[in-house]
């Protein structure tokens, strides 16, 4: 027998008794009340969490979609936050021009080269069009690709696509409908957000820096209406609040997701969505985010807020993982302890690539002007260790194929130059590198020197880990070639 069961009916009789009849139903009627009012609130909370989980798992593909874009805002005030060119920053509307190589303890831009001067400026072509003009470069290399503020490269002049010849061309933003100048060329940018981070090839001697030099002095930028009139680019305004010491990504990172959101729908205004963005413009718009209009996380309600606030962790491990899924997926190649993608450049809808070449590689070129294949190791299990001693061999004929030049880069493991004896921090084609008997070549990557008779083929190692960067500028189209995978470097193999 329940005595425990007994005792609350006993309970329960004696509390109806007491009430009688009338209370009866009193009582019954509150107890069907505070039922109702638990199952609403029950109901009501699973509501709840369902919508933060539909918010937060549009708002991590929201995050994605708007990664490049707020990248190259934070990217832009960062470098640009001076009042005159300097350093590694110019304002806006004034061309950048590096003078040289970063030095060996110059830590400001990761992966830096050696292969190459920059000739950068940012510029602001949502209110009027820019008109560039370069000079004859008497056949040198040399490349100006234009990004636009989703990261695309739209348009390319140099080498490759328009010669070497001397050039004027105006960049104009969207919707912009008016005239140019006669013998202007026009290339239209998607987004009022360009960043033209122009490449000369530069062998690295003094005549050379000099011959250099010249070329990137009668580089012009001029806005459409000072054109054909004495121009001089006013000072840049600096801004206190600006953080140009935090590495970009760092910054982005840091970033809420309401901060991170409203600064996106700001963007938006003058750096509108592509036309194949069509869903995810869609998808925006159940977030509370409209392109032209203002983000007002006020108004989304508490449990679409909870999602959004959510968002911004997973998003970032989703762009970060696809380091290992790209490969998976064709986006990246792995082969021969080598990374590279040729999917870079024009990511269409690819929105996740593009997120994480922004991330790793913000500035990539199309893979028809240069693929930069980067190695951590022999294989994937195993990480480069400046006590072994490497050979990169080259079969007769099996050297880099490019149209343009090649190079391979020794970097620490922070992605920096490291110092050596003979201040070598590149081997590439500007050596004169010994062939075997056979034709073949070897590069030797070591700590010490290989000897005499080896050294023009040796790339200098530190003693601890170390990274391995090639460049391939204007590769073959045709086999073999590492765009269509019929060329991949070979393996770094230890002695």
């Amino acid at each position: 027998m329940d005595t425990n069961a007994t005792r609350r009916n006993l309970c329960l009789a004696m509390t109806l008794g007491a009430l009688g009849s009338s209370g009866v139903a009193r009582a019954a009627d509150g107890l069907m009340l505070d039922l109702k009012r638990e199952v609403e609130d029950s109901v009501d909370s699973l509501k709840g969490d369902i919508k933060a989980r539909q918010a937060r798992d549009l708002a991590i593909e929201a995050y994605i979609y708007a990664y490049p874009l707020v990248t190259m805002e934070l990217t832009r005030r960062s470098l640009t936050n001076v009042a005159a060119p300097e350093a590694a920053r110019a304002p806006m509307g004034h061309f950048l021009k590096l003078r040289d190589y970063p030095a060996v303890d110059n830590h400001a831009v990761t992966a830096p080269n050696a292969d190459t001067l920059y000739t950068i400026i940012w510029l602001d072509v949502a209110k009027e069009p820019w008109i560039i003009s370069t000079p004859d470069m008497k056949g040198r290399f040399f490349l100006l690709p234009m990004l636009d503020g989703w990261t695309n490269v739209f348009e390319v002049p140099g080498k490759r696509t328009t010669g070497t010849g001397a050039q004027k061309f105006a960049i104009t933003g969207p919707g912009w409908k008016g005239s140019l100048p006669s013998g202007v060329k026009q290339y239209k940018s998607p987004t009022g957000m360009v960043w033209m981070l122009g490449r000369i090839y530069c062998t690295g001697t003094p005549e050379d820096y000099a011959e250099v030099h010249a070329l990137q002095d009668q580089m012009t930028a001029t806005p459409l209406s000072s054109y054909g009139k004495p121009y001089t680019p006013p000072p840049g305004t600096v801004d206190p609040s600006v953080d140009s010491k935090t590495a970009v990504r760092d910054q982005v990172d840091a970033m809420d997701a309401a901060s991170y959101f409203a600064l996106f729908a700001q963007l938006l205004k003058t750096n509108p969505p592509l036309a194949g963005d069509a869903a995810m413009v869609a998808k925006l718009a159940k977030i509370g985010i409209v392109p032209g209009k203002d983000f007002d996380a006020a108004k989304l309600g508490d449990s679409v807020n909870k999602g959004l606030a959510e968002a911004p962790k997973p998003a970032q491990a989703k762009i970060m993982g696809w380091m290992k899924k790209g490969v998976l997926a064709g986006d990246l190649s792995l082969k021969n302890g080598w990374t590279f993608t040729t999917k870079a450049g024009t990511y269409g809808t690819n929105y996740i690539q593009r997120a994480l070449v922004t991330a790793i590689g913000l500035g990539a070129n199309r893979p028809q002007d240069a693929v930069y294949p980067t190695s951590t190791g022999p294989d994937i299990l195993q990480k480069y260790d400046g006590s072994k001693k490497y050979v990169m061999h080259f079969p007769k004929g099996q050297l880099p194929p490019v149209n343009g030049f090649w190079s391979l880069t020794m970097y620490g493991t922070d992605y920096f130059f490291v110092p050596n004896p003979i201040n070598r921090y590149t081997v590439s084609q500007r050596n004169k590198l010994k062939a075997n008997a056979d034709g073949s070549v070897d590069i030797f990557i070591q700590h010490e020197s290989p000897g005499p008779d080896k050294e023009e083929n040796w790339l200098p190692a530190p003693k601890d880990g170390f990274v391995l960067m090639m460049r391939l500028y204007w590769p073959k189209d045709k086999p073999p070639s590492i765009i269509d995978g019929s060329w991949v470097p070979p393996r770094a193999k230890a002695v």
